[in-house]
């Protein structure tokens, strides 16, 4: 069964199938291209999906044990006549060029099936490239997911925070669609809508294409009600205010957004339910459905969310961004934001690692950006996880002595052996130098990640105050329960 792949609306596509075997005769010194299969069709994950890895529990922590994955895609056509090489060291920088040496040496590069032993192979159309990758999932909430609905139509459930909705990134096993699939054998789910990975609350799944549909129309129209609860920093108004500032993404890969005229028009309503001397609880009203809305309207009014880890954070200058006033270039935003929690060692909260930040230099070099946004859903290295609010929506930094360590690590011939995918893979050790629950002692030679210590964020940290309360359609409505810390009497 071919790889599934997430389109631009998150849903997933036709999937990548690998090439036919069959071959035709080659004329001197050319190379054998096979013609591309027909694209599979399909809405969900299958077992062998389900079946790659395994969950444990660990401090309050839903972790995912590492696991082989194969990164698919064929020939995107600004590489067509470019070597292997050439992609490797300008568009995928993420690893120095002695990992993809490396990998080929391990029989981890593959061209059209067949094992790449020269990285200076001209790449032609319909050039179909696997590549088998250690994969390593931050961890997230422990919280269950908890079913509000289900029957012959549609799954609710109440999500908890820190949770993507489907696979992005670099979160695939610890995400609401395959943990419903594994755990509560919820399988081919349609997406009606989405809600930010660190937004809890009512997520709607349909279980037909039919209901998908006229769901789907209901949105388009603007029949559906949102409401949500947030949890602000300071006294919010009494009286009910309107924001219709309008919203421009900073960037799709780290997910900043920010109040700008060249935006897209925006509308939310807000109306204070609460205040304790020091924070209030505010309903939200999102009329529109952009990437942060409910976040950035209320960074732009003065009132962030209490935990926002990216809209109230230092980087945004003294007013935290209050009337859009930043005083920085989208760069210099950026970069602040990204140095702010690389010293809190938090970048798994922001949503991103390393990688992610030194591969989004390439997509910037990239000759046709559309071109470069498609590419990431499939590219064998890199991956893009935009953090959305709705359907509507869909950094900077080089870490070169991570890369000069990687390239160190590698440049001997160390044991580099084809992984085995029947071999269930252990967790890496934790910040107490502790491995994880049922783990096992295998490593990958290859996996920098292996050889990392990274600081596990607590359940805390991974609980943002914002919360999905209830969703009204035309036909249904759809509420969870208040979240604790949206009572009247809460404190930190």
């Amino acid at each position: 069964m071919a790889e599934p792949v997430l389109g631009p609306s998150g849903e997933r596509e036709e999937a990548v199938a690998a090439p036919a075997a069959k071959k035709r005769r080659l004329g001197a010194g050319e190379r054998y291209v096979p013609p591309p299969r027909k694209l599979s069709t399909g809405v969900s994950f299958g077992a062998e999906h389900f079946a790659e890895t395994s969950y444990y529990f660990e401090g309050g922590l839903r972790k995912v044990r590492p696991y082989y994955f194969d990164f698919r895609t064929y020939c995107k056509g600004r590489w067509v006549g470019r070597s292997l090489r050439h992609v490797f060291s300008t568009e995928f920088r993420a690893q120095p060029l002695a990992y993809y040496r490396a990998a080929a040496r391990a029989g981890r590069l593959r061209l059209n099936e067949e094992p790449v032993s020269d990285l200076d192979v001209v790449l032609k159309n319909n050039d179909f490239l696997r590549n088998t990758v250690h994969r390593h999932e931050p961890p997230v909430t422990a919280q269950p997911i908890q079913i509000l609905v289900e029957n012959d139509e549609v799954v609710v459930v109440d999500k908890p925070s820190s949770l993507p909705v489907h696979p992005c990134g670099r979160f695939r096993h610890n995400t609401v669609i395959f943990i419903l699939g594994k755990e509560h054998d919820l399988k081919e789910l349609h997406t009606i809508h989405r809600l930010d990975r660190m937004t809890s609350g009512v997520l709607m799944f349909a279980k037909t294409v039919e209901v998908s549909k006229r769901i789907d129309e209901q949105v388009r129209e603007r029949q559906l009600e949102k409401e949500y609860i947030c949890r602000v920093v300071g006294e919010f108004p009494e009286h009910e205010v309107i924001c219709e500032e309008p919203i421009l993404v900073v960037s799709y890969k780290v997910g900043v957004c920010r109040v700008d005229p060249k935006g897209k028009f925006c509308k939310t309503i807000f109306q204070r339910v609460s205040y304790n001397g020091q924070t209030s609880v505010v309903k939200c009203l999102p009329r529109t459905g952009r990437t942060h809305q409910i976040r950035v309207h209320l960074q732009y009014l003065g009132h962030p969310i209490v935990n926002d880890p990216i809209y109230n954070m230092e980087a945004w200058g003294p007013s935290r961004g209050k009337g859009g006033k930043i005083n920085k270039t989208d760069e210099e935003l950026l970069k602040a934001l990204v140095e702010e929690h690389r010293s809190k060692q938090s970048l798994d909260i922001l949503g991103v690692s390393e990688q992610d930040l030194n591969s989004d230099n390439e997509s910037k070099e990239c000759g046709n950006s559309s071109d470069c946004a498609k590419s990431e859903q499939t590219d064998p290295i890199n991956e893009n996880c935009p953090t959305e609010d709705s359907k509507d929506s869909k950094s900077d930094a080089k870490d070169l002595e991570r890369n000069d360590m990687t390239a160190c690590l590698l440049s001997s011939d160390t044991n580099l052996e084809t992984p085995e995918k029947s071999k269930e893979l252990g967790s890496c050790e934790n910040q107490d130098g502790q491995m994880g629950e049922k783990s096992s002692e295998e490593k990958d030679p290859l996996c920098i990640e292996c050889k990392m210590r990274r600081r596990d964020p607590s359940p805390k940290e991974l609980v943002m105050y914002l919360h999905a309360l209830r969703y009204k359609g035309a036909e249904f409505e759809y509420c969870s329960k208040m979240p604790e810390w949206a009572m009247e009497d809460w404190e930190e």
